[in-house]
């Protein structure tokens, strides 16, 4: 995931000011001293803004020591402190083209308390000795342009090491007790943020030779904590996987853009994709799969959104085209099942959100929540498979480097992306970037009738094709299934109800619309298995707590507070039978119990005395109301609280303490349409 770089006001702000760097020197060359212990943080800052009337914001823990211009002191006029920031003011003289700021301050400490979700919503700049983290949002420097060039000096105590995005021009390691290590960064590129990060880690590195731009070698590293680097040949696999990925993306987009790469442990929860490097939780480095996932998405991003930059006014792209480039081909690498598989994902994802709680993808800008990922990943993913089916794998594969080339260092959109495919399929593509941006929600689609008919003398299938209006225009795959083999055929369908024919010499047995789920669409219900993200999606969550012990309800409580996005409302038993997605808490006898009384399905056998906690769902009528968590302790409720929230794709999952030993989906076969006549 790429970071998100600032916010909405910060953009705004940003916007004012001028948008290319003086030739010859960074548009901002920063000087920074930090302290992590303390958390001290001092830094001079010189500027070229292009605009005499220089305006820019800094954290409220900041403030300003000194402004100077041709030597000359400046008065910097500030605002008051806002969402966490104050906003500043300085005017240069005539005759001056460079200033100079000095400032600092006590930055806010790192708060281990925050969750994945915590992550995503932004972070101002935090300090600790188990690492630091001041993220281009967070307002710690004063930003010259919305994109420029940098030079960044940071020192730290002997015992820490600090990386920002960019060359690594120089670097000092202590030479004894006592000595800071410093290093300085160089971003030669239009950038649009700079990120600092600080850590007790040990650096590993690795040239690459001849897979740079023109030819030219590329610095591989890792800063990984102690325990990391212990772990036999856990840095040596992510630099040889690194080289590996940026090879495969040169080859398919454009020559890797930067002069190196580097995987940076973070003591936070998630994982964050910036110019040259990769941010990713410690606890996450340590997991066998990243490697194969997580790592090849974060290099991706150094091509979509840190070599070509996100015009979030008109919407975030990047997200989608990266899962689609990286999660989603490494999918279809492994095996057409395993694609089906992700693409399923993503529309129960999708269906899992409330209704109402639908927004055009043209709106999306980050991942805050759920059903914002369900959009801006998932839908955004699918737009591209799509696309790839309608103009075919060449134009499609053509388009992506007419993309890059075009807008390599600039910001772009969906409109600048829509011009690249156009230009290499030769088709228009503005009723299909229009319906899929612009239009929230998706297609209902169903096949009721199919039957065969006879015209002009010929045998052929009819099958009526309906969709809620107002209608998508889509190209629709459909099975038809005979009795020892099947075929696939695509049909087109832009209005509430088309009767569509198609010449069969022998009859199908039935027909199956879009078995392969390749149309973004509201799946059936018999497409669609109840899974917990329809519990943390619920615009009003119920829960209630099956266990009179103090310690379990405590423990149960605060698990509901954290799985539900809206605040959920505690309620009796009694209104276990209600209509809206409800979660039953409670150790395993008092959940038996319970479920008993209500005369609702018992414990699935497949769970039963497995592990030291379970959490299932409950398919019920029309709805699928009724979510379990069930424990042997309060203590083993008290381990989900991390885990569970990230299994909201799954229908049952099994732990022991805080790990899964077993999870899954339950069986959701589609609709076969049986064929009259």
């Amino acid at each position: 995931m790429r970071m998100q770089r600032a916010s909405l006001a910060f953009i705004a702000l940003a916007a004012l000011l001028c948008t290319f760097a003086h030739a010859g020197q960074p548009a901002l060359d920063l000087q920074v001293e930090l302290d992590p212990a303390t958390r001290r943080f001092k830094a001079q800052a010189d500027v070229s803004p292009q605009s005499r009337d220089f305006r820019f914001v800094l954290h409220e823990s900041l403030d300003i020591a000194s402004a100077t211009a041709g030597g000359k002191p400046l008065k910097p006029v500030a605002s008051g402190a806002e969402s966490g920031v104050r906003a500043w003011r300085l005017a240069l003289p005539a005759g001056a083209d460079r200033l100079r700021v000095e400032y600092g301050g006590t930055l806010p400490a790192l708060d281990r308390a925050l969750d994945h979700r915590g992550v995503l919503r932004g972070l101002p700049p935090m300090a600790s000795g188990e690492g630091s983290f001041l993220p281009a949002g967070g307002a710690w420097y004063p930003q010259p342009a919305p994109l420029f060039s940098y030079r960044v000096t940071i020192t730290v105590p002997g015992d820490q090491r600090a990386v920002a995005p960019g060359r690594l021009a120089s670097e000092i390691l202590p030479a004894a007790k006592g000595e800071n290590y410093r290093a300085s960064f160089e971003f030669e590129q239009p950038a649009d943020g700079i990120d600092l990060m600080a850590g007790p880690w040990i650096i590993r590195e690795k040239i690459a030779p001849h897979i740079g731009m023109g030819g030219e070698a590329l610095r591989l590293r890792t800063y990984f904590t102690r325990e990391l680097d212990a772990m036999p040949g856990l840095a040596d696999g992510y630099l040889e996987d690194t080289r590996r990925y940026i090879e495969r993306y040169s080859g398919q987009i454009g020559a890797y853009p930067f002069a190196s790469f580097s995987v940076v442990a973070s003591p936070l929860p998630t994982g964050f994709g910036m110019p040259t490097l990769t941010y990713l939780g410690a606890d996450v480095i340590r997991l066998p799969f990243i490697r194969a996932t997580s790592l090849g998405h974060e290099v991706l991003h150094n091509w979509w959104g840190n070599g070509v930059h996100v015009d979030y006014a008109k919407g975030n792209w990047s997200e989608g085209l990266t899962t689609f480039m990286a999660d989603y081909a490494y999918k279809e690498q492994e095996s057409a099942e395993a694609a089906r598989e992700m693409r399923l994902g993503w529309l129960r994802d999708f269906a899992a959100v409330p209704a109402g709680g639908h927004a055009p993808l043209a709106a999306f800008r980050s991942r805050t929540h759920g059903a914002a990922a369900a959009v801006g990943y998932g839908k955004s993913a699918m737009l591209f498979v799509m696309l790839r089916d309608a103009i075919g794998e060449e134009a499609f594969a053509k388009g992506i480097r007419l993309f890059w080339d075009k807008n390599r260092f600039k910001h772009a959109g969906w409109s600048e992306l829509r011009a690249a495919f156009e230009q290499a399929s030769g088709k228009r593509l503005g009723e299909f970037f229009e319906q899929w941006l612009k239009r929230a929600g998706g297609p209902s689609i169903s096949i009721p009738d199919a039957r065969m008919v006879t015209e002009a003398g010929k045998p052929r299938l009819q099958l009526t094709v309906e969709q809620a209006a107002p209608a998508y225009k889509l190209r629709l795959p459909v099975e038809l299934v005979f009795s020892e083999r099947s075929e696939l055929r695509w049909i087109d369908a832009a209005s509430p109800r088309d009767v569509v024919s198609i010449d069969m010499p022998s009859a199908p047995a039935g027909v199956r619309l879009d078995p392969d789920l390749r149309v973004w669409r509201l799946l059936e219900r018999d497409q669609l298995p109840p899974i917990f993200r329809q519990w943390y999606l619920a615009r009003a969550p119920r829960f209630a707590i099956a266990s009179a012990a103090h310690d379990v309800r405590s423990a149960a409580d605060a698990l509901a507070q954290r799985l539900f996005e809206a605040p959920p409302r505690a309620v009796p038993l009694e209104e276990l039978n209600g209509g809206t997605p409800f979660m039953l808490i409670g150790l395993h006898a008092d959940v038996d119990a319970a479920l008993a009384r209500a005369g609702l399905p018992p414990r699935p056998a497949a769970l039963i005395g497995k592990g030291s906690a379970q959490a299932w769902t409950v398919a019920r009528g029309e709805t699928a109301p009724l979510a379990v968590v069930s424990a042997d302790s309060a203590e083993a409720l008290r381990a989900l609280m991390r885990p569970l929230p990230h299994y909201g794709a799954q229908s049952w999952v099994i732990f022991n303490g805080s790990r899964a030993i077993a999870r899954g989906i339950w069986p959701a076969p589609g609709k076969l349409v049986r064929v009259g006549s």
